[in-house]
Order: C-alpha cells, then structure tokens, then sequence
C-alpha cells in the first residue's frame, strides 16, 4: 500500500526540472516539464511519453483503419491492457511466447509489404522503410521492438486463451473482400490473399479473444488495480461509459 500511496503522491505532480535563466548561472522561477504520470496499473506507472510513443507506433498496427488518427484515450486503453496481460505471464509463459529472430524478421518483411499506410512509401524497399519511419517519427529499432512485443503477446494470449477458437477460411477471406482491401487508395493495387492470410488470421483471432479477454479486464478495473490520474484522460472516458447505460 505504502508503494501505491508513493505513485500517486508523486503523480500529482508533472516530473520537473528548473530552467534555464537567460543571466549566466541562473536558474528561471518556471519549471520545464518532462514527464507525467497518468495513469497506475497495478501499482506500475504510465507515463505521458509512454502514450505519446504508443500513438506513434499504432501507425504499425495492421488492424487500425487507414487515416484514423489515433487519440491518447484509446493509447492509454492500449497500455493498461498491454500491462494487465504481462502481469499474468509467468517467467517460463514470456520465454516461451517470445518470437525466433527468423519469425521475426519475416514479420517484419511481411509488415513493410501489407500495411496500406506504407504502401506510398514502397516500404519494401530500404529507403522506402527509412522514409515511412522518419516520416512518423520512428526508426527501426522501435519498429522491431514494437513487432517482438506483439508477437509475444499473441503467443501468450493464443496459448491461454484460444483453446477451442478457430479462425475459418470464409472469415479471412471476408475481412480481406470487406476490410483490408477497401483500405487501399484507388489505383493502388492491394496484396494478394495468399500473402496476408495469416496476418488476417492473427487480426481475427485478436477480436475473438479480445470478447473474452474483455470481461477480465473488466474485473480487474473494478477491482481497483487501475487508476487514472489525467483528468482529461478521465473525461475522454466518460461518454463512451455512460452511452452503455
């Protein structure tokens, strides 16, 4: 508890340093803020850089829509679930979950050539992966971290989770017809079926688990494990709450 008190006390206040004064030596009266505290999960901090690092590495998630803008709600969702799930993985579960450097360098191959986002930046190419970075203020060590994060926490969540779930080839092909393909510009031909199926089957997979998942998110918030400390966080929440009822 006294370890839950210390976060929250120390969350009320933005993480600070004293500026620069224009005189030599001199330190000016206004604090430059670094960071924030937003939210606590389970007694872990999220940051306000963690958020801003997730709403730019959600350009890498192939089941967000083309042009949507991501908004720092739906990133701060993503980090409490992200940490809520890690929390329940055990030290042999996260071994075994974490992707071989030869899965995750054809993931990689497999993104730079699927992602709409990336297609008008030929990411295929070095250049065109380079300039599709910097242009969303990235690079590759991030997108590779990124990537070897996700791959974990599918392969935890499949093993926990999926038993008894299967993903059939009408779902995919119909995601592809009805989702992915309408994603792609005029002109700009989309990938072949055969070369997303198993990209497909992964988002699949993650909305049907996630109908499961949710209920146990669900009991882990009334519980009182998370608590968000932005109020304009908690604000973002309240409509999206409140229509349900």
């Amino acid at each position: 508890m006294r370890a839950a008190a210390t976060i929250r006390c120390f969350a009320l206040s933005a993480v600070v340093l004293p500026g620069l004064g224009t005189g030599p030596g001199l330190l000016a009266q206004q604090p430059v803020v670094l960071d924030s505290v937003v939210a606590v999960v389970n007694n872990h901090a999220i940051l306000s850089s963690d958020i801003d690092r997730d709403m730019r590495l959600s350009v890498l998630e192939p089941s967000e829509a083309a042009g949507e803008k991501p908004d720092r709600r739906s990133a701060l969702d993503r980090l409490i679930s992200r940490e809520l799930i890690e929390e329940q993985m055990t030290p042999e579960e996260a071994k075994q979950a974490q992707p071989t450097q030869q899965e995750l360098k054809d993931r990689l191959t497999a993104l730079r050539g699927d992602l709409p986002a990336c297609a008008r930046f030929h990411c295929s190419t070095g250049a065109g992966w380079a300039a599709f970075l910097a242009a969303n203020s990235l690079n590759e060590d991030q997108a590779e971290a990124y990537l070897k994060a996700r791959l974990s926490l599918l392969a935890f969540i499949e093993n926990r989770f999926r038993q008894g779930t299967r993903i059939s080839q009408d779902e995919i092909e119909n995601y592809y017809r009805d989702t992915l393909v309408p994603e792609y510009p005029a002109g700009q031909k989309p990938p072949p079926l055969d070369s997303v199926e198993e990209r497909i089957s992964e988002i699949l997979l993650q909305q049907q688990v996630s109908q499961l998942f949710s209920a146990w998110l669900d009991n882990l918030r009334k519980q009182g494990n998370v608590e968000i400390l932005d109020p304009a966080l908690v604000a973002a929440d309240k409509p999206a709450r409140s229509g349900g009822d």
